[in-house]
């Protein structure tokens, strides 16, 4: 997928906002309350694992409450002349919704070799309901930049670059007085989902997957068991071997490291949609998560399938809950694809007959809201 841009289009609604005194309370949202959206450059201090790529920065996307007067336009993804997904509707930089202090933060984990703004769906509803939302692009493993062997073979260390934006955001001087620090929570899809997984606890054995995925014997195709092993996009890097092969020469600190633990005792709760990778979570690290737990998956998900991912998950997270979607597979939680995106990406934009991506979103959105006010016990 090509760089995401900005685009334009007019929409407009009221926002209904209330607080507290002395200690603010915040209340529901209307549904059609106004969003804004800015971006951030993050610079995490520090050493860090930066998985090959150019940029020693993170880009995050921001979605939060906007004042009642906000004019929000729509937002797209690729070429400004032919744009190929649609990314919520916002204002790019309105300023805050007033009285609304003490917001809980949700952060945002896309999917092996997506982006940010393919969170926009979900953000965007986020902050409709009085949550601050931001998204960030996974070093080597985003679409605004070159894959690299590390940033899409090293899936641990993704949750470092979640626990970068929490501090970034956190001292930020718009934003870091407004959050509550005490309610931040983690949602993530794909392999997003696995990152949220790390952030509770859950601890990797790297040899079940190249164990699982390893050729019989030199010259044969990866084993295609359910789909599981071309869940981390190293198809199209060559052979899972040969990726940790040349992932090999360059990080043996991260793989040393695999196996330990990505804790961010910060999250208060997780939100997955159809996680991959969650064979590889070993049952004792999962046994000991805390934080409650929710994943939504689609029956018809052939390329994280629940049998090998949150069917597994449920069964060893205790505080774990699980809701399956039917009709519904692995490509839906993508953004809306335009015309043209559904010409250039059939592949990620083509649903089954009768599922409406736009009402499964809105549907996700709606668990996810729920599941986080009464998790986060904030209204």
């Amino acid at each position: 997928m090509k760089r995401t841009v900005l685009m334009a289009g007019l929409l407009g609604a009221l926002v209904l906002a209330a607080a507290a005194e002395k200690k603010p309370k915040p209340v529901p949202v209307d549904p059609n309350a106004r969003v804004g959206m800015t971006t951030r450059v993050i610079h995490p201090a520090g050493a860090r694992n930066w998985r090959g790529a150019e940029q020693k920065a993170l880009d995050a996307v921001v979605w939060y409450p906007a004042v009642d007067t906000a004019i929000e336009t729509k937002q797209f993804m690729g070429p400004v002349e032919r744009p190929l997904f649609e990314a919520g509707s916002a204002m790019p930089h309105a300023p805050f919704a007033p009285h609304m202090e003490r917001l809980p933060m949700v952060v945002l984990s896309h999917g092996s070799g997506g982006s940010a703004l393919q969170m926009a769906w979900l953000g965007t509803a986020l902050a409709r309901a009085g949550y601050i939302a931001v998204a960030v692009d996974h070093p080597g493993n985003n679409a605004n930049a070159p894959l690299t062997p590390e940033g899409v073979a090293l899936w641990w260390e993704r949750a470092t670059d979640v626990s970068n934006v929490i501090d970034a955001m956190l001292k930020d001087e718009e934003f870091g007085g407004k959050i509550d620090a005490t309610r931040i929570a983690a949602a993530g899809y794909s392999l997003g989902g696995y990152t949220v997984m790390e952030l509770a606890g859950a601890q990797t054995d790297i040899s079940v997957f190249f164990d699982r995925c390893r050729p019989a014997k030199p010259g044969d195709k990866p084993t295609d068991d359910a789909a599981v092993c071309r869940e981390t996009v190293l198809h199209h890097m060559g052979s899972n071997q040969h990726v940790l092969e040349e992932v090999r020469k360059t990080s043996g600190e991260s793989l040393a490291r695999s196996a330990g633990s990505f804790r961010d005792p910060r999250v208060k709760v997780v939100f997955a949609m159809a996680p991959a990778l969650g064979f590889t979570e070993t049952p004792d690290s999962l046994h000991a998560i805390k934080v409650p737990v929710a994943m939504v998956v689609g029956s018809e998900d052939a390329i994280a399938p629940a049998n090998e991912n949150a069917d597994y998950l449920r069964a060893h997270i205790r505080a774990a809950r699980e809701n399956t979607l039917p009709g519904v597979g692995h490509y839906t939680f993508l953004d809306v694809c335009t015309a043209a995106g559904v010409q250039v990406y059939p592949l990620y934009c083509t649903d089954a007959p009768g599922v409406d991506r736009a009402a499964v979103h809105a549907q996700v959105a709606g668990m996810a809201v729920e599941f986080f006010d009464r998790a986060l016990k904030w209204r």
